[in-house]
């Protein structure tokens, strides 16, 4: 700080101008990113050659928090899981619509506003459809349905009966 007294009436900015070509621009970048590459290769190759090798029979067993693995590991599962996954980044992908909107509020005014009621409304109405369809009930099992399934297609049986009448 007391530099700046010692030089005169120059500004700080006159001491430190601004980068103006993009090799100024990304200079620090590339030397941040090497600098990590270059920590991360010293770190794996330190454990791989400072770490101890014992190979055994329990060192082998793959670690599940401490609980026995128990089965395949390629078991099924329900198509509600991926259902929900889906739905989760549907709703995640139209959330972050929000931000850019939230930005330039103030410019667009009461045209923003309606725009985002209807983008809103479009949303609450997809999510009231999929709770009306009863995607998002875990408890409901295959038994408890009819021949059709949640989403509104035959099963197997549902559509070999249909197949039949025909």
């Amino acid at each position: 700080m007391f530099y700046y007294i010692a030089l005169g009436p120059r500004s700080r900015s006159q001491l430190h101008p601004m980068p103006t070509t993009p090799a100024e621009q990304w200079l620090p970048v590339l030397i941040q990113a090497t600098i990590a590459a270059i920590i991360a290769a010293a770190l794996v190759t330190l454990t791989f050659v400072i770490g101890r090798k014992v190979a055994n029979k329990v060192k082998d067993t793959p670690y599940e928090c401490g609980i026995n693995p128990l089965g395949d590991a390629r078991g099924r599962f329900s198509v509600k899981f991926y259902l929900v996954a889906m739905l989760f980044i549907l709703f995640d992908i139209e959330a972050i619509f929000l931000y850019p909107w939230a930005v330039v509020y103030k410019q667009l005014k009461m045209f923003a506003f309606v725009e985002m009621l209807l983008f809103v409304g479009f949303v609450m109405s997809g999510f009231f459809y999929i709770w009306k369809k009863g995607v998002l009930d875990w408890a409901v099992t295959e038994r408890d349905h009819t021949p059709h399934t949640v989403l509104g297609e035959m099963t197997r049986k549902g559509f070999l009966e249909e197949v039949a009448k025909r």
